[in-house]
């Protein structure tokens, strides 16, 4: 039975996913050395970023670079490998978490670079971590609705600064432990870059993957467990894994009987911690082995993970595979979408 949180869609294909890492690698042993003094005071044990989160790496941006240029990277090979100019493109929306202003929005410079016509519709979707999944619903029901042929979503994320300052407020003499367990989740984010195509499905042809439609659900009350900006981010862990996880469940029993899910051959989720992954699998019975992981090696880059997910595992997918896309962001909100590969 459908419900007012799911979505249809008739004519909307993926022409092409991308995924653009980000060049510096920077482990999580390198972050227990820069807290080692820290650990020591407090009696805490390192090693905790890959034990529990099951984070080894993440990657950075190099100093100074500008997030703005992955995301320009990335639009600009997901066109070229679809084989769309950026001509034909109507919409670009950028989702990216990360901003260097206020204004003007960050779709505007990626419109620019790129060369996107100026009829070309832009704007950035911000929904913490759910904002490429909610912009690939608002795409796919625009072409549908014939007023764009092609769309491109992009997103980039840079955590660099944000973590260098936790590592330097984690560092001072004063600090607790209630402070470091607090800054957890951000010293678990990655930098890196992803981007989508989207078309008319009846001119993708066999080399387009059809975004059938998907559901959602809030549970706002939570609002509160994960709230950052710039220079500083709070998380509630226990309890944003609690929260999660029950939404997830919530949604996925929500729309089993229309989506199937649980006959899905992948599942591509966003990635914040292998617990929770692995909790999520235990409770719905379902094989680990279907989530493809980018978590380990590239940290969790918010929006970006799920897409970037997709673009980096497609050598795992067969044409005739189903694929849900999972995301969970901090309101909360859960938004899943259902791929025929």
């Amino acid at each position: 039975m459908k419900t007012d949180a799911t979505y249809q869609l008739n004519n909307t294909a993926i022409c092409s996913a991308v995924a653009v890492e980000a060049p510096d690698r920077v482990t999580s042993a390198w972050i227990d050395e820069q807290l080692a003094e820290t650990y020591q005071r407090l009696g805490m044990t390192p090693g905790k970023f890959e034990q529990l989160a099951g984070v080894a790496a993440r990657r950075w941006w190099p100093e100074g670079a500008s997030f703005v240029d992955g995301a320009v990277d990335a639009g600009a090979k997901a066109l070229a490998e679809a084989g769309v100019e950026p001509g034909q493109v109507g919409l670009i929306i950028n989702t990216s978490v990360t901003r260097e202003h206020l204004e003007p929005s960050v779709a505007v410079q990626v419109h620019h670079a790129i060369g996107l016509r100026p009829a070309c519709l832009n704007f950035d979707l911000s929904n913490a971590c759910l904002g490429f999944i909610n912009a690939m619903q608002l795409a796919g029901t625009m072409i549908d609705a014939g007023q764009v042929d092609y769309a491109l979503v992009v997103g980039s994320e840079n955590v660099r600064g944000l973590q260098q300052q936790a590592i330097a407020r984690l560092q001072r003499p004063e600090t607790t432990v209630a402070e470091v367990r607090e800054q957890f989740a951000t010293l678990t984010l990655g930098c890196g870059a992803t981007a989508m195509v989207l078309g008319r499905a009846d001119r993708a042809g066999s080399s387009g993957h059809r975004l059938l439609g998907g559901t959602s659900r809030s549970a706002t009350e939570h609002h509160d467990l994960c709230v950052g900006d710039l220079d500083f981010m709070r998380t509630d862990t226990r309890g944003l894994f609690e929260a999660g996880l029950q939404l997830a469940l919530e949604t996925f029993a929500e729309s089993e009987q229309q989506f199937g899910w649980t006959d899905v051959e992948h599942m591509v989720s966003h990635q914040t911690s292998l617990v929770h992954i692995t909790a999520l699998c235990q409770k719905l019975g379902l094989d680990v082995d279907k989530f493809p992981l980018t978590l380990p090696e590239f940290g969790n880059m918010g929006p970006a993970a799920a897409p970037f997910t997709l673009a980096a595992s497609q050598d795992r997918f067969s044409a005739g595979d189903r694929v849900m896309m999972l995301g969970i962001g901090s309101g909360l909100n859960t938004s899943f979408a259902d791929i025929v590969w």
